[in-house]
């Protein structure tokens, strides 16, 4: 067997889980997915990162680094992302994850001057694309750094990340085709999210590498953060606004799952 470098393996693992993000966007765009099923799929997969966020980031932040560098890094990430999530808003990416009709109605706004603040242009497809790295990169940097422990990579994240990534784009690609998206262009956007999600993954643990166990804890932490805040932000308001009470149970059974795989694990 071939004796990989740890920064490929880590590469590879944050190129699987994004990958799940083209596979998304391709169904979504192509195959006219219900509604009602994304928006299932969406809480499901909060499901499976709340779960991911609590038993894998959460706990292994705080064996590395103690309470301080993990409360400090899981408010700065919430804090880093709500403060970048805001100013997107501003500039025509409110609804980026939206199946429905919020991202044309949105983009046309856009294109009429009327969102607030946006000097834009007539195109919101820059804070789309900045939206969609906002989401992406702190997840997939996760992987990396839970190869920083010791081991192997973390395969309960890695499986959460690809759950939750999935619903994401095939969200994302349904709001993008009613928005009038060209189909080059939502793979091309997809496809670079996912490419760049491995290389986030292979920084991840190339660049912390060094660091000590209390940087990695608060940086472990900050991914955590940021990905909590996305799905408050994002992912359940896409799910409630279709599952409406089913939401709950939904996302409790999206956490069951990653809990069996995190003990199976």
């Amino acid at each position: 067997m071939y004796d990989f470098p740890t920064w490929a393996v880590a590469g590879f693992w944050g190129l699987v889980s994004g990958s799940a993000l083209l596979l998304g966007a391709a169904i979504g765009y192509f195959a006219h997915v219900p509604q009602r099923l994304i928006a299932a799929a969406m809480a499901f997969g909060s499901g499976v990162l709340i779960s991911t966020l609590s038993l894998e980031l959460m706990e292994e932040a705080y064996h590395q680094g103690g309470f301080d560098s993990t409360a400090l890094g899981f408010v700065g990430g919430a804090a880093v992302y709500t403060l970048a999530n805001w100013l997107l808003a501003r500039y025509g990416a409110r609804h980026r994850k939206r199946s429905g009709e919020l991202q044309g109605r949105e983009r046309a706004a856009v294109q009429q001057g009327q969102t607030e603040g946006n000097d834009a242009g007539d195109d919101n497809g820059m804070a789309l694309a900045i939206g969609a790295l906002l989401d992406g990169i702190p997840e997939s940097i996760v992987i990396g750094l839970s190869l920083l422990a010791g081991g192997g990579v973390s395969l309960v994240a890695v499986v959460a990340i690809f759950l939750s990534n999935l619903p994401e784009g095939l969200s994302s690609a349904a709001g993008m085709r009613k928005a009038g998206r060209r189909p080059g262009y939502v793979l091309g956007l997809w496809g670079g999210i996912a490419i760049i999600s491995g290389l986030s993954s292979l920084l991840g643990y190339s660049v912390f590498s060094g660091f000590s166990p209390e940087i990695i804890a608060a940086t472990t932490a900050v991914s955590a953060g940021a990905v909590l805040a996305m799905i408050a932000d994002t992912m359940i308001p896409e799910a409630f606004e279709v599952t409406h009470n089913f939401t709950g149970l939904i996302t409790v059974l999206g956490f069951l799952v990653s809990f069996f795989l995190s003990k199976m694990g």
